[in-house]
């Protein structure tokens, strides 16, 4: 598994890094993560409005400066945070359990901020359903094997073509990032004839001639999921439980903000992320079904954990959600 072989090689001298000296004391500048898309929309509000420092303030650290940075995929977001590049890592909750695993609970989840669904897209007329994919068919996800979708893919493979044939389609997955393989998907000649696609990318692909929807995200795990998981070291969170909390507090105010004021939040949404997808259009996006679902209660995520272990992603099994989130967090109401 060559994912967690990378991860393992790096973890202990990361682990030293990250969760060290270096957060001995209280952070005054912290890193954060973000990847594309709308599921990451309370980041962005939380980064135009300065969310983070002004609850940080009140909570007595006056002087935090939040940088963010964005990684078009979760594998990219996970090595920054083991390399002590950044502090906080933005992904998808199947990045989140790899690292808790892989450290052996030194790196827990602070909050969630999404649980937008996502669909499967094909430009292929011949794929309908995932038994008409043959083995040169391509299907992009962000990391192979341990992103949301890579493993929401497996899960709908054992539903659909039984008990234990999780990997039916792990061999057609390649790793891109939304912008790149939403840009391939659209030209006819590209080798990607289908994307696992977040919002608002695959509302724009289905303007596309012949793009169709193969699978949804609900059709897999009912009741939502979560995206955008935020998660850090524990040695940092121990260092730093005020900015934590800040987190916490910010994270309840970008939400809020968003559902009060949907449109402003989709004006800063394409200011930061440079989407040129019309206001219009992406209000019309968030009034599907689903596509509010900005929450910071994680959902889904011990299903996650469940086929993970099952497949032998992960090596040890969580009891309940709160195993893999701060003590802090445990009010969230999770599942």
């Amino acid at each position: 598994m060559k994912i967690t072989q990378h991860i393992s090689a790096i973890l202990m001298a990361a682990l030293t890094t990250a969760g060290g000296a270096a957060y001995a004391q209280q952070a005054h500048e912290i890193t954060i993560t973000r990847q594309p898309g709308i599921l990451y929309l309370p980041a962005l509000v939380m980064e135009k409005q300065g969310l983070i420092e002004k609850a940080a303030a009140k909570e007595g650290v006056k002087d935090l400066k939040v940088n963010w940075r964005s990684f078009s995929s979760g594998g990219a977001s996970t090595d920054a945070l083991l390399s002590g590049n950044v502090q906080i890592v933005n992904s998808g909750v199947g990045n989140m359990l790899l690292l808790w695993d892989r450290t052996k609970g030194k790196v827990k989840g602070i909050t969630t901020n999404s649980a937008l669904p996502l669909e499967l897209i094909s430009r292929d007329p011949k794929i309908k359903t995932l038994k008409d994919y043959g083995p040169l068919d391509k299907i992009a996800v962000p990391t192979v094997r341990v992103s949301t979708q890579a493993i929401l893919l497996q899960m709908a493979c054992e539903q659909v073509f039984g008990k234990d044939k999780w990997s039916q389609l792990d061999a057609n997955t390649v790793q891109l990032g939304h912008p790149d393989a939403s840009a391939m998907l659209a030209n006819p000649n590209g080798e990607i004839t289908s994307h696992f696609s977040a919002p608002p990318f695959f509302t724009k692909e289905l303007k596309i001639p012949g793009v169709h929807v193969v699978l949804k995200s609900t059709d897999i795990i009912k009741g939502g999921l979560s995206q955008s998981t935020l998660f850090t070291t524990t040695k940092f969170a121990d260092a730093n439980p005020k900015i934590i909390k800040a987190v916490l507090t910010a994270s309840k105010e970008a939400i809020d903000y968003i559902k009060a004021n949907t449109e402003k939040s989709v004006e800063i949404y394409r200011e930061i992320s440079g989407d040129k997808t019309s206001v219009a259009d992406l209000m019309a996006m968030l009034k599907e079904p689903g596509m509010m679902a900005f929450q910071m209660a994680p959902a889904g995520s011990m299903q996650f954990a469940q086929h993970m272990y099952k497949v032998g992603i992960l090596k040890t099994l969580p009891k309940k959600w709160t195993d893999y989130f701060l003590p802090v967090s445990a009010s969230l109401n999770g599942s």
